[in-house]
């Protein structure tokens, strides 16, 4: 039960008089430590990117996505092109610094500043990038950049089958809000939608964890982690319940 009230004694939810709405991201880059997210441009990372897509034999990569695996170069350029001029759904390339290379791509979409609420989706990992402080950089920037811009709100959702995606969202700090059923249709199948989320009262918390997993302590001299991001971020979000 809400602890607000209007003048009709109805439960309303928290006033928000000193929020303001926050500005649409802009294409500008986000500079990590493992990474760099520069704006998608065709002629700069398809190469790159397809190169690094091919290493994927069987297109499984592809399987939740609503398009792909292209069949071809010029197909995929023509797909990345097409998306390097919207700002909504807004497409960054994931550039690894050890070697300079493109090796994924993820976006905003869903941009709703009027709602504060953003949504990370679109995401392609190449197998370069998986299971790599890379990717988990890359989305720690995404978020951060976020949420310093003003929203509440920061979405992840996936198809309720896509199992790898839905431990990627939990082991990242989002809480799942629950399943949409029959949410869509994609590739003539059925999509059950998985909603997770994580909110700007949350973030302090999420990325002090995040900040503590990328650390260079918290790597060997392998490059394997000491700590786990999992545990950092379910702590974290104990912490707030």
């Amino acid at each position: 039960m809400s602890q607000f009230v209007n003048d009709l004694g109805q439960p309303v939810g928290e006033p928000l008089a000193q929020w303001v709405e926050p500005a649409h991201p802009s294409p500008e880059p986000m500079d990590g430590r493992f990474c760099c997210l520069e704006p998608l441009a065709p002629e700069r990372h398809a190469e790159e990117l397809y190169a690094a897509n091919v290493l994927d034999k069987d297109g499984s990569s592809w399987t939740y996505l609503p398009y792909g695996p292209f069949g071809s170069f010029e197909r995929y350029y023509e797909w990345l092109q097409a998306m390097s001029q919207k700002d909504d759904p807004l497409f960054f390339t994931i550039i690894q610094k050890s070697d300079g290379r493109a090796v994924g791509v993820a976006s905003y979409l869903r941009i709703m500043p009027a709602s504060g609420s953003i949504e990370v989706g679109h995401l392609h990992f190449s197998e370069q990038l998986k299971r790599s402080p890379v990717a988990t950089e890359a989305m720690f920037l995404m978020m951060k950049k976020a949420f310093e811009l003003g929203y509440r709100r920061y979405e992840w959702k996936c198809d309720a089958l896509n199992a790898p995606s839905c431990a990627a969202a939990q082991r990242l700090g989002f809480s799942h809000e629950g399943t949409f059923r029959q949410a869509t249709v994609y590739k003539g199948r059925s999509r059950d939608t998985a909603w997770f989320s994580v909110i700007d009262i949350e973030w302090p918390a999420l990325s002090k964890a995040f900040s503590q997993w990328l650390r260079p302590e918290n790597f060997d001299e392998l490059g394997e982690q000491r700590a786990r991001l999992s545990e950092l971020t379910q702590a974290a979000l104990q912490q707030r319940s």
